[in-house]
């Protein structure tokens, strides 16, 4: 057997298992490769993937293969990130033509045909960027990812959308698996850990379910908010807990908002949810967006070298998409896509033309009304006095620096924003704006105002 006779049978086998069973499960294997006595070694994202893709799978695939060469006898499942980056150790339990012996009885989680949600290989600690927001979140993350004795259990991440959490689990999913391959990682979220619990009650497969799910070494469920008023499954969850933490195994869980937040969640989950380490995920800061933009710009370079992106795009997108750092990614992603199919440069022109509707939701969180309301609020004037007439310093200094944030934070021109300011002309706001511009390099106060404001109004 060849990479390209492979290649060659997928249509085959999509045909025999149907469209989606061959999307979610042959599609991402791997072919790694044939050795001289009949064993062929498919590669898969994770070890409960190799496992489930063997013991559902197993047979079909050998039959198929059997098509193109016969010599095929066994197919071992090899756990590991895909191509480009290191192989895991760990070979899964071959499968068995008919009149070989047969494999001996699964007993552990990871045999079980409950497997864990597929983990993304873009989604490790080398890709994630780090920033004042996330710092203690990745730091916890890591320190739970180098194995050993369980310091906090469980480890509770929440944040809003595009923070981060998922990234973070999955880089420990990865990284557990990698310095210790025998160690059973079960990651998914929770509406899967819902649907597999129910699965199993109609089933009546419960006693497997509790075997699967208490027997592993690192639990992980995602969105864990989706349990809440769901009282059977919450039950079940409460006692999977319980006899993990029993057993001095990790627990790692991941929500939109803190424990005593997340409204019909039973109070003796949530008690335990708050006994290990609560981190916060802050919503990113323009410093982190930036580093983001810049690190999926290297990524970008490999695929389309000769793309020029002009000064100050990135750090126009760092400042106007504040909220979700998928939206931010996904705005990069197509400017690059609209720059090389029609050959242009990425410059504010491109940005404005391909990213109108991004901008004009972003422009709907923060308004000019709102920049002056929270300036005035923050320097503690009326905001009668910071858009009238008066010239002197205490009103000049807020409304110059509010100028710069409607001028920095929306997309309104320089004449609506002078109107916005009691009536002045365009040339009194490009005046208060080169001026923050330049106090922000002298005056570490003024700086340090400007960022406190912006932030406040992002958040």
């Amino acid at each position: 057997m060849t990479k390209e006779q492979w290649g060659a049978l997928q249509e085959q086998i999509c045909r025999t298992i149907g469209q989606n069973n061959y999307k979610t499960w042959i599609e991402p294997l791997r072919f790694r490769g044939m050795t001289s006595d009949g064993v062929m070694t498919l590669q898969a994202p994770t070890n409960f993937f190799g496992t489930y893709v063997s013991q559902n799978f197993g047979d079909m695939l050998l039959a198929q293969i059997s098509t193109v060469d016969n010599a095929v006898r066994r197919l071992n499942f090899q756990a590991g990130i895909s191509d480009g980056l290191r192989d895991r150790e760990e070979v899964r339990k071959p499968v068995e033509l008919p009149g070989d012996e047969p494999a001996a009885p699964a007993t552990t989680a990871r045999d079980q045909s409950l497997p864990g949600a597929p983990l993304d290989m873009r989604f490790t600690f080398d890709t994630f960027v780090v920033g004042k927001p996330n710092e203690l979140a990745h730091a916890a993350a890591r320190r739970v990812a180098e194995g050993g004795p369980v310091t906090f259990n469980p480890l509770f991440l929440y944040g809003g959308v595009g923070l981060g959490k998922t990234h973070l689990m999955h880089a420990v999913a990865w990284e557990l698996s990698q310095r210790n391959p025998k160690a059973t990682v079960l990651y998914l979220s929770a509406e899967q850990f819902m649907y597999r619990f129910v699965q199993a009650l109609r089933e009546r497969k419960m006693m497997d379910f509790k075997e699967m799910f208490r027997s592993v070494d690192v639990l992980m469920v995602d969105d864990v908010q989706f349990i809440a008023g769901k009282d059977s499954t919450q039950e079940e969850f409460f006692h999977t807990f319980n006899a993990l933490v029993d057993q001095n195994k990790q627990i790692i869980i991941s929500a939109d908002r803190a424990p005593d937040e997340i409204k019909d969640l039973e109070n003796r989950i949530r008690s335990r949810l708050q006994s290990g380490l609560v981190v916060d995920l802050h919503p990113t800061d323009y410093e982190l967006r930036l580093g983001i933009l810049q690190s999926k710009v290297e990524v970008y370079r490999g695929m389309h070298p000769g793309l020029v992106i002009d000064d100050g795009v990135l750090e126009f997108l760092a400042h106007r998409i504040s909220t979700n750092v998928r939206v931010l990614e996904g705005a990069l992603t197509r400017l690059f896509a609209f720059a090389s199919l029609v050959g242009k440069p990425i410059n504010m022109d491109l940005v404005q033309d391909s990213l109108a509707d991004v901008l004009r939701a972003s422009e709907r969180k923060i308004s000019i009304d709102e920049i002056q309301r929270k300036v005035a609020e923050h320097y503690n004037i009326r905001l009668s006095d910071m858009i009238g007439p008066k010239r002197v310093r205490n009103f000049a200094r807020p409304r110059q620096v509010a100028m710069y944030l409607c001028k920095q934070l929306t997309s309104r021109s320089l004449p609506e924003i002078g109107r916005r300011f009691g009536g002045r002309d365009h040339t009194t706001v490009m005046h208060g704006v080169k001026r923050i511009e330049e106090l922000r390099v002298q005056d570490g106060q003024i700086d340090e105002d400007v960022e406190m404001l912006r932030r406040a109004l992002e958040a």
